[in-house]
């Protein structure tokens, strides 16, 4: 029997009912829906049907019937016949690899998005699908904490990633804009532990520079975690260099320093989400276990691994207790809590701004570079830089209603 195909575009204001009226038609005449997608934009509706429908008098009738049914319903109706050659065509482009790319910043322009997408064009790629993952901004109340985020899944074949990904990192650079390249796997949609760096990550500082401040050694110190940051010197031997300049500063300062710490924009958001949803988390850090169970305690984290001060007669020794936690611990560790918590190596998240935080962001499943150096966002599988710390939700996928359920 021979059977047409036709692609049914509805548009108009949306409003309750209308996929039923239409799908009740459809159902009348026996159709079969091969695809179905919708779209609503400030109350807009763009809806797709693709139907298989038996050749003949049901075929005249049903276009009639759903003619008949959009003006009842007050909306537009066009139909395209699909000749069996072409959806067959299209089903074969159903196999190809499919990626995720999330656009983020504080607020979305014109020119960011057709820089992305020309990009996109080029390679040949197909959008299949647009989301937007932020809340609708408002034109005459000034946000507090602006934001603005969407997700285009993308389909084809990409002969050369690194190439693809450098021309999104160049227009980040141009356009003040971050680009998130994923590929849409079964690990993407399924990761399971996060893992932080804690100083200029998780906080907004570096715990060391302030205890040297204290110390009186302030500017010697910040002079070699800079270096240690950018990678310039190796982080053991910055760390020794360090610790030694602090000798003699008072335990009862830490508490202080502790109590104080600037937590940064968007934590707690993400942290209280990654909670919900039944992530694992840990700070795996080249600064302090004081500073990171305080963090640990008022955030809820499950892990903490970090260096331990050496601390007698009250005051710092000028010396830590072994192992330093540089960035092959912080990869080892890493491993190990995955491998406890029985969690695929691919279903883990590193965050971290420093040249030491580069190992455990490239063993992890997402590695991102937050608010990072150059060198280290250049050697990054992703980065965030233009909004704060809960821009981690949205390459995860999430939309803001799945996150202030929890608020």
């Amino acid at each position: 029997m021979a059977k047409d195909i036709f692609l049914l575009n509805i548009s108009g204001q949306d409003k309750p009912g209308l996929t039923t009226g239409l799908t009740n038609v459809l159902a009348e005449y026996g159709a079969k829906v091969l695809d179905i997608g919708q779209a609503n934009i400030h109350n807009t509706l763009s809806l797709g049907i693709m139907f298989e429908i038996e050749s003949g008098k049901k075929s005249a009738a049903v276009l009639k019937d759903l003619l008949f049914k959009a003006y009842q319903l007050g909306i537009n109706a066009e139909f395209t016949p699909i000749s069996l050659e072409d959806y067959e065509s299209w089903v074969k482009q159903q196999g190809k690899d499919r990626y995720i790319i999330t656009i983020l910043g504080e607020k979305l322009a014109a020119e960011q998005i057709s820089e992305v997408t020309k990009v996109i064009s080029e390679k040949n790629l197909n959008i299949d699908a647009i989301k937007r993952l932020t809340g609708r901004l408002s034109l005459v109340k000034e946000e507090e904490y602006p934001r603005a985020s969407i997700q285009l899944s993308i389909r084809g074949k990409i002969d050369n990633k690194t190439e693809f990904t450098e021309k999104f990192m160049q227009i980040s650079r141009d356009l003040d804009v971050d680009i998130a390249f994923q590929e849409d796997n079964i690990y993407r949609r399924n990761r399971r532990l996060v893992c932080f760096d804690m100083d200029s990550t998780l906080i907004q500082t570096e715990v060391i520079d302030e205890l040297a401040e204290l110390a009186g050694v302030g500017d010697q110190v910040k002079a070699i975690t800079e270096s240690a940051m950018q990678g310039e010197i190796d982080f053991n031997e910055s760390f020794e260099r360090r610790m030694k300049l602090l000798k003699g500063l008072s335990e009862d300062l830490l508490k202080d320093v502790a109590e104080n710490l600037p937590i940064t924009k968007g934590a707690k958001r993400l942290i209280d989400t990654l909670k919900k949803y039944g992530f694992k988390t840990a700070i795996l850090s080249g600064g302090f276990t004081y500073f990171g169970r305080y963090l640990q305690e008022k955030l809820g984290i499950d892990y903490v691994y970090a260096n331990q001060l050496e601390i007698k007669d009250g005051a710092l020794t000028g010396h830590y207790i072994a192992p330093i936690v540089n960035g092959e611990k912080k990869a080892e560790y890493l491993a190990e809590i995955a491998k406890k918590e029985g969690i695929d190596i691919s279903q883990t998240i590193a965050v971290g701004d420093g040249a030491n935080d580069l190992q455990m962001l490239n063993l992890a499943g997402l590695g991102i570079a937050f608010h990072a150096k150059p060198t280290v966002k250049d050697n990054a599988q992703s980065s965030i830089s233009s909004i704060g710390l809960d821009g981690v939700l949205y390459l995860l996928g999430y939309h803001d209603r799945h996150i202030d359920l929890i608020e």
